[in-house]
């Protein structure tokens, strides 16, 4: 079974300003600026959350080419007046390969990316769209060492808990088996029709704050 390990957050926003302040008024803290993505015309912001762990919020870069492909994390798809959201989420694997046949889910074609001195290979559905709609974890595979949140600011936050929320947790439960993390993520059922949605637990120099529906 592989054994992948959860490597960070993903907030989702129509711009980063606005993603920036979607954090700052759940945490009470302000990421810092990440780079660019040129291959899908996108650009982030990160927050250390932890060893190995992080929050990234990312959005459209608007003085970015457009790709000719998709953008990852449905971002294509996000109105201009849509809010800020707890998205979607990245789970690390030293075999992304094996870990993507492993799923019990679809969870898409592996990619290159690169981001400045930093390489990985990550899966992304063609169409661009989240699976299991946000509740299935993108795979990651780095392949630059060292891991990039050692190299980010530490602002006092560490994650504490992890819920995902869907109106099939059989079907959660069983691609977190595959993937190796049960022990990762707490599932929680919803009414049938009702919108998935992830919540976080992040213990901040303030106290407890919770970020997510």
């Amino acid at each position: 079974m592989p054994g992948c390990q959860l490597d960070h957050l993903t907030i989702t926003a129509p711009t980063l300003a606005q993603g920036a302040a979607f954090v700052r008024d759940a945490l009470g803290v302000e990421p810092q600026p990440g780079g660019e993505h040129p291959r899908m015309g996108t650009h982030n912001l990160l927050l250390r959350l932890g060893e190995g762990l992080f929050l990234e919020v990312i959005a459209v870069n608007p003085g970015a080419a457009a790709p000719t492909w998709p953008r990852w994390f449905a971002l294509d798809t996000l109105r201009p007046d849509a809010p800020p959201r707890l998205s979607n989420w990245v789970a690390r694997t030293d075999d992304i390969e094996r870990s993507a046949a492993a799923a019990s889910e679809a969870l898409g074609r592996i990619e290159t990316i690169t981001r400045d001195a930093l390489q990985w290979l990550i899966t992304i559905p063609a169409d661009g769209s989240l699976p299991l709609d946000g509740i299935a974890p993108a795979l990651i595979e780095w392949q630059t060492p060292p891991h990039p949140a050692s190299r980010l600011q530490d602002r006092g936050c560490t994650l504490q808990g992890f819920e995902a929320f869907h109106p099939e947790p059989g079907r959660v439960t069983a691609l977190l088996a595959t993937l190796g993390l049960a022990q990762a993520v707490r599932v929680s059922p919803l009414p049938a029709g009702a919108a998935p949605r992830l919540v976080a637990q992040i213990l901040t120099p303030t106290g407890p704050r919770t970020i997510g529906a």
